[in-house]
């Protein structure tokens, strides 16, 4: 799932797909140097570095618009940096709007083959690019010369952008779920805005405490609408240590004890505690306006939610704290990457991965050429994308808290305490759709039969995985 702007829209939009958007897609065109317009001066040998006197032209999607000035302004200045080395790779940038924020959108350019030689996805979107044939094997083309930093990149990472061990997909960014608080509340209540909850029980009791501040303040608080109420039963299951679908991929998993224990948590805050107030079927958006206006306690959310509270709801990065999800055996993450398009030239590759090295994953560079965010006025200091490992993990670390623009002790619980990352289950959107049902019963009726909740929910996860 993604934040507005960013992280959820695409995936949970149900815009429909026009004649005019299909009529938009095509006309992005097809590859302008996939079919091999390369110069081929480059090396043969897939795993050498492109040659810096090789001609190219790459067309690449989710260019910053021009309404994000600074954003835009940066990869601009990163294509002339990048060409210093590679001066005859053209860097033909696209923004692209609703292919990089709807799924219809994204579904129609696959079957159009319309996508750029470079082209953005999620980390749930990898089969559909297989299915239709989108992406080239770019294994041989990655290794540790051609992205330096590639042995620091977290395994799970990268294992989503695998298919029967070939690598599709290199990553531009990635998230895992923690507990965020609102520090003004818990000071109120008596906590200690440091030390977030650190088990649902805990949870619970921190819940009465700042529910009791007033009637209008809840202490924790729920999606149960647009798909992610079921996002948000994934990430608390994975946090007890359950599953959701089982390691075939064919069978519901969550019509279990941990499923039960997920369900009755909630209903017990709900209903015993009176703790999450009255205004339930909320959806991604609601909770976050709630905890900006002192109104909400804490709720489960990624890094990102605090700069989308900041930069469009008018709250302050002091207020908020972040911690490892509850129970902390597993988190669920997601994210994004880019894929090359199937078809592309061996220079058309190897230039796309030099590109995505230099913009994507080169700590001090690119995206993570921190002192100029801070000087673009952009948030520097969220523990997020946070998918490095060892040496390269310890130099970001240092250049973000270096030129951080917010407290960032008020994360180190969740920084301090990392979760065991796990992917989204698979037909994700579906799933999350059918337990949406399960989340908002238990949130709006006292009398919710949590058993045959979860076995309505199963059998109905069990059609869908059936389903080629």
């Amino acid at each position: 799932m993604r934040s507005a702007g960013s992280r959820r829209s695409r995936r949970a939009s149900t815009a429909a797909v026009t004649a005019f958007a299909l009529a938009a897609l095509a006309a992005c065109g097809t590859s302008s140097s996939g079919g091999g317009d390369g110069s081929g001066s480059g090396s043969s040998d897939p795993a050498a570095p492109l040659d810096p006197g090789t001609k190219v032209t790459l067309t690449i999607d989710c260019m910053p618009p021009a309404a994000k000035a600074a954003e835009l302004r940066e990869w601009k200045e990163d294509v002339r940096a990048f060409n210093r080395t590679y001066p005859e790779v053209r860097i033909d940038g696209r923004s692209t709007p609703g292919q990089c924020l709807e799924p219809p959108r994204f579904t129609a350019m696959l079957k159009g083959r319309s996508q750029p030689d470079v082209f953005y996805a999620y980390f749930t979107d990898l089969q559909q690019v297989l299915d239709n044939d989108g992406a080239e094997d770019i294994s041989a083309y990655v290794t540790d010369i051609t992205v330096p930093a590639l042995k620091d990149i977290q395994p799970q990472v990268l294992d989503v952008a695998r298919k029967d061990g070939r690598l599709y997909a290199l990553p531009t960014s990635n998230y895992t779920m923690g507990l965020l608080i609102n520090r003004k509340l818990f000071t109120r209540a008596g906590l200690d805005p440091d030390t977030p909850p650190a088990s649902w029980e805990e949870v619970r009791t921190a819940s009465r405490k700042i529910a009791a501040l007033g009637p209008d303040i809840a202490g924790f608080g729920e999606y149960s609408a647009g798909n992610n109420g079921g996002w948000h039963f994934t990430a608390t299951q994975y946090a007890l240590g359950g599953d959701v679908v089982d390691a075939s991929g064919r069978k519901a998993a969550f019509d279990d004890d941990t499923g039960r224990q997920v369900l009755r948590h909630l209903h017990d805050m709900r209903w015993e505690d009176d703790s999450m107030g009255s205004t339930q079927l909320l959806k991604w958006g609601d909770l976050q306006k709630q905890i900006a206006t002192d109104k909400l306690g804490m709720f489960l959310a990624a890094p990102d939610d605090i700069a989308y509270m900041v930069q469009q709801l008018g709250a302050e990065y002091e207020n908020f704290g972040l911690g490892p999800i509850p129970g902390a055996r597993g988190t669920l993450f997601g994210g994004n990457n880019y894929m090359i398009k199937k078809g592309s030239s061996p220079d058309t590759i190897k230039a796309a991965v030099a590109w995505l090295n230099f913009k994507n994953l080169t700590p001090g560079q690119g995206q993570f050429d921190w002192a100029r965010t801070k000087t673009d006025r952009l948030p520097v200091g969220l523990p997020q994308p946070n998918f490095f490992t060892g040496e390269s993990k310890k130099k970001d670390d240092a250049d973000r808290a270096a030129h951080a623009t917010m407290p960032v002790e008020n994360f180190k619980a969740f920084m301090d305490h990392p979760v065991p990352g796990r992917a989204e289950p698979p037909k994700a959107q579906e799933i999350y759709k059918i337990l949406d049902n399960a989340m908002s019963a238990v949130l709006t009726n006292r009398d919710a039969d949590i058993d045959r909740l979860l076995d309505t929910a199963a059998q109905q996860v069990d059609q869908i995985l059936a389903q080629p």
